[in-house]
């Protein structure tokens, strides 16, 4: 008879299916940011084949709309391969802090759910973790979930993608960091969590203002993260 504790560590057809059906509702945002980078990259003058491998094998999509900036007929390759490590070098961070239940998986498991990891079932899931529940089915199906709305979106803003020329005039660029926001709301609330957001924050705030463009995106995670490992949770 397996244990509770066992339980957390698995990952089965159903739970994938639970947690694909779990961020339906995400992702239909999901797929209206791929229609708008459907439409940006065909005005950047990329071909259409190349917009859709994009997006399915990078699956990114704020470095996806900062590559479009850095795009024209030269390319500088180190100026975009530092761009685009900053705005991802979050999921640094979150392969980090899922490893501790990855790691039961098996190696062709663990890796194919790294694969579609993204914000949204990131946050989710580590909720799932910390409530003692598993967030497996949602790392990996809502994963798989919001890869397929991307690529769908995308393909539908190419031919579509007319519909809407400026998302942030309907606030849809508020989408998914009012979703994170309210994950940060939601979760375990104490002076420790409290002072690592705020200082996460302000660190942000300052590389923003001060530092190369999306260094805040690194720099805040970093700092907040150190933070979180010398001010260790009190053991119960």
């Amino acid at each position: 008879m397996s244990s509770p504790n066992q339980d957390i560590y698995s990952l089965n057809p159903s739970q994938v299916w639970s947690g694909f059906k779990s961020l339906l509702p995400i992702s239909c945002f999901v797929a209206i940011f791929g229609g708008a980078f459907g439409l940006a990259a065909t005005q950047a003058g990329l071909d259409n084949s190349s917009i859709v491998l994009m997006s399915t094998l990078v699956f990114a999509g704020a470095s996806q709309f900062a590559t479009l900036e850095l795009w024209g007929e030269q390319i500088s390759l180190v100026p975009l391969v530092i761009t685009v490590f900053f705005i991802n070098a979050r999921h640094l961070l979150m392969g980090a802090s899922l490893y501790p239940w990855l790691r039961h998986l098996p190696p062709i498991k663990r890796y194919s759910t790294l694969l579609v990891i993204s914000d949204a079932n990131w946050a989710l899931s580590l909720q799932a973790f910390n409530r003692g529940e598993s967030g497996m089915g949602i790392l990996f199906g809502g994963g798989i979930a919001l890869w397929l709305s991307w690529v769908l979106g995308t393909c539908l803003g190419l031919y579509f993608g007319n519909v809407i020329h400026h998302p942030a005039a309907f606030g849809l660029d508020m989408v998914m960091a009012c979703f994170l926001l309210a994950m940060v709301v939601g979760g375990k609330k104490d002076l420790r969590i409290c002072v690592i957001w705020m200082i996460a924050a302000a660190t942000s705030l300052l590389a923003y203002w001060y530092l190369p463009k999306n260094s805040h995106v690194v720099v805040g995670a970093i700092i907040g993260g150190v933070v979180g490992i010398f001010w260790k949770e009190k053991q119960l």
